[in-house]
């Protein structure tokens, strides 16, 4: 029975406290948040769990073997890093950090502790995007071309994160999970219209060599709720919405045929293909109860996470690339690996 301490019980906290209660092999030990009534309903989930206003009260209780992370951005390397040194496995939600170093200093930690560090991209636990994943990788779709996606909402508007540090680092994850590489170049473009400086529209444009790229839109003010991701082929397109209520994929045998290969170049030569509609049948799974019983997994039986941080940092990495690319008003910015030297100085706390 893993023993489970949710930290922030906010917003996406009483999720967590809800799946790890109800999983047959964990159970939420106890929960933290600096809001009486948050704590009150999360209480409600886990009737149970001691409670704290404090996450450095949970550290030494031998009675909690793992730490969930669901507070406001800025606070995850803190938290991560306290859990990390006092030996407790860590679930850290997206994203990670705020800064590659950081999330590059909680990796080394963890492999020093020997103790499991896994972020919460929990699209890569949807079902839907599993059998993406599977189709792309069959060749069926073909060749892949690009991605793109759109996050959008007249929703929270928050004052210490971007809409692109909330929302985007879903859909770059996604993208280099399909795509099968990471991008080597961003860039991006974004206005603050509700709370300045915080941008709440960002357009995103990844490029990941060959001609490949990826293009994501998030948005807090737009009239639709929107989660969809499109990716095109060189035989087929396949379009993932998440706002349907079961047929969430549906593959498009839409394309340009080439009936000669020596013909590329002349558009005579080009033909449209439009043939039909194909609706998979995909179960139906929580991803956030996938997503828990995973971490689960990994700490009780040695498994090695699906999204480990290694992968934070890449997802990161990408997210400050492309938040110097906004300062600039959209250049291109090269996704580069942070020195060592930064990560070491961000482990010792310098």
């Amino acid at each position: 029975m893993l023993r489970v301490a949710v930290v922030g019980c906010g917003h996406w906290g009483p999720n967590l406290v809800r799946n790890f209660s109800q999983l047959p092999a964990s159970r939420v030990a106890a929960i933290c948040d600096l809001d009486p009534d948050s704590i009150e309903r999360a209480l409600r989930l886990a009737p149970d769990a001691r409670t704290t206003t404090s996450h450095r009260e949970l550290l030494d209780r031998d009675s909690i073997d793992a730490i969930a992370i669901a507070t406001a951005a800025p606070t995850h390397y803190d938290i991560a890093r306290d859990s990390l040194l006092a030996g407790k496995h860590v679930f850290v939600e997206k994203p990670m950090c705020l800064n590659a170093a950081e999330a590059g200093a909680l990796v080394e930690l963890a492999r020093q502790r020997r103790r499991v560090l896994m972020v919460g991209h929990l699209l890569k636990y949807h079902p839907a995007i599993a059998y993406l994943k599977e189709y792309v990788e069959s060749g069926r779709l073909g060749e892949p071309l690009y991605f793109h996606s759109q996050r959008l909402n007249l929703g929270e508007v928050r004052r210490d994160e971007n809409a692109m540090w909330c929302l985007a680092p879903h859909d770059i994850a996604v993208a280099g999970y399909l795509l099968g590489r990471e991008p080597t170049t961003v860039a991006a473009v974004g206005q603050s219209y509700l709370r300045r400086p915080v941008q709440d529209v960002v357009f995103l444009t990844m490029h990941y060599g060959d001609g490949m790229l990826a293009h994501v839109h998030v948005s807090w003010l737009d009239p639709h709720k929107i989660r969809r991701m499109t990716i095109v082929g060189s035989r087929q397109m396949a379009v993932f919405d998440d706002m349907e209520a079961s047929e969430k994929v549906r593959i498009y045998d839409k394309g340009v045929d080439f009936p000669n290969g020596d013909y590329h170049s002349h558009d005579a030569a080009l033909s449209l293909r439009v043939g039909d509609i194909f609706i998979p049948k995909i179960e139906t799974i929580e991803p956030l109860r996938a997503e828990c019983q995973h971490f689960v997994d990994c700490v009780t039986n040695g498994a090695h996470p699906r999204t480990d941080g290694e992968e934070g940092v890449r997802v990161v990495r990408v997210l400050e690339a492309a938040e110097r690319s906004l300062s600039t008003g959209g250049q291109v910015v090269s996704v580069e690996a942070p020195p060592m030297a930064a990560r070491t100085g961000a482990l010792h706390g310098d």
